[in-house]
């Protein structure tokens, strides 16, 4: 059984958030499980790319409505240690730029149009090569069109037969464009429109719900959720709900591995305290914290649905209560949000560290030298982040939606099994709340370290969530 997945992002050629993460850790881990995997993504103009050399498997072009064809090209990478073999589409105009959905003017205009053309072009490819993968595995609307072509497009029917998995890590995005732009999609019969239809537009995230032979989900509790808020697409989850579920996603945990993390200043070996105390004194030493207080860090994107915009008056109301906590904020996104908590760092200085960057070293060391990681997302379809920071002996604060829910237990609720600390409404006050019993726990030492040691020992490696996927893959094949 061979599989293709298709994807716009791929950790570590080209990663915007948890999607990169995914795709680049499963195909490895089904290749480990004897299942063959391969990725096939746009070829951007991004420096992991660059500094790697290609060669063309394929060459071609692809026809549109209007008669107009656009000339590609398919490269492998040569990059044996990714554990899986990685294509890269390259489209003249369309990819080659220096960023993946936009850059520092903004996002990209054309970004629907675009990411049609990839899909047309792997289709070409795939419907020429004598050697076909047994299933496709379609990731996020960026991909969503490929079933809809596959069983309705005459120019693709050749793989009509070929079963399709379609996961969705951001129902946020659907990828809509105009129908006005239906001419840059190949032909199919019109009476087959309306499996493309949402809302008076073509939906790609539609249809592949639609189109799919399976939906997946990055956690049951999101699937859920989509059925019943999803930006309009509620009764058509409903009505889809047979051919859906969720599937937690894993971290890699061979990347994420405190006894060999290169990133880290300390390792562990077999006392956890030693490890956390260790790697939170580089903390302290670069930010110049009180060491006798508590860390909670955030690290992500700094946008509305990660919930960033709770973080300024929350970190007010917290030091501004009294409670002895020191904040550190790594992340980049919405300007206000920037300067919002710029002006935090100036207020509280001592308190508040805020790094407005990506920087994939530094997170790791907040992960393993932080005491508690906050995540008070409005949508966290699955999260990693709180995985990594259990990982890392790091005490989630989460609010309950999606994969949090999953995958976080209130210590409130079960003290004895839990994992962290929950809050469901979206609420200044109750996230304080969760704040304070965290710091209650971090003034309790014998527990503090129970805790960790307990999170620590989860397993959330992707073998569990390739097994899954397997076994799907079976069922449809």
């Amino acid at each position: 059984m061979k599989v293709l997945h298709i994807s716009a992002e791929c950790y570590p050629a080209a990663k915007a958030g948890g999607l990169g993460d995914v795709v680049g850790a499963l195909p490895k881990y089904l290749n480990q499980s004897n299942v063959p995997s391969a990725v096939v993504m746009p070829k951007y103009d991004l420096p992991w790319i660059r500094n790697r050399s290609t060669h063309t498997v394929f060459s071609d072009a692809f026809y549109m409505r209007n008669g107009y064809y656009y000339p590609f090209s398919i490269e492998q990478a040569h990059a044996d240690e990714l554990g899986f073999p990685l294509y890269l589409v390259h489209l003249p105009g369309q990819f080659d730029r220096q960023g993946i959905y936009g850059d520092a003017r903004g996002w990209f205009a054309d970004n629907s149009e675009r990411f049609v053309f990839f899909q047309q072009a792997v289709l070409r490819w795939v419907s020429r090569v004598e050697d076909k993968p047994d299933l496709i595995h379609c990731h996020d609307h960026h991909a969503g069109l490929v079933p809809f072509m596959m069983a309705h497009c005459p120019e693709y029917q050749s793989l009509a037969h070929i079963p399709t998995v379609f996961t969705i890590h951001n129902g946020e995005y659907q990828g809509s464009l105009s129908w006005e732009k239906s001419d840059i999609l190949p032909y199919f019969p019109p009476e087959a429109g309306g499996l493309l239809e949402w809302e008076g537009a073509i939906n790609p995230l539609a249809a592949a719900i639609k189109c799919a032979w399976s939906v997946t989900t990055v956690s049951q509790t999101y699937m859920e959720e989509l059925a019943h808020s999803s930006s309009s697409l509620d009764w058509l989850f409903q009505h889809e709900w047979n051919k859906c579920r969720g599937i937690l996603n894993g971290i890699d945990a061979q990347m994420w591995d405190p006894k060999t993390d290169s990133y880290l200043p300390h390792h562990l070996d077999s006392d956890n305290d030693s490890f956390k105390l260790n790697n939170k004194k580089e903390l302290l030493q670069r930010f110049h914290f009180h060491p006798e207080d508590p860390v909670i860090t955030f690290i992500g994107r700094l946008v509305r649905e990660k919930g960033a915009d709770l973080l300024p008056g929350l970190i007010e109301q917290v030091i501004q209560s009294g409670l002895a906590v020191n904040f550190l904020i790594l992340g980049t996104g919405e300007p206000a949000l920037h300067e919002q908590l710029y002006h935090l760092n100036n207020r509280f200085d001592g308190r508040v560290s805020v790094i407005l960057e990506y920087n994939e070293g530094l997170a790791h060391q907040l992960y393993a030298g932080s005491d508690f990681l906050i995540m008070p997302s409005r949508v966290e379809p699955c999260g990693l982040n709180q995985m990594y920071a259990m990982r890392y002996g790091t005490i989630p604060i989460v609010r309950t939606t999606g994969g949090l829910k999953d995958t976080v237990s209130d210590l409130r609720d079960n003290p004895w099994e839990g994992s962290g600390f929950r809050f469901d409404a979206f609420e200044r006050n109750q996230a304080h709340q969760a704040v304070w019993q965290a710091y209650q726990l971090f003034h309790a030492p014998i527990k503090l370290s129970e805790v960790r040691q307990r999170i620590m020992q989860l397993d959330f490696s992707w073998q569990h969530a390739a097994h899954s996927y397997i076994n799907l893959y079976r069922e449809l094949t």
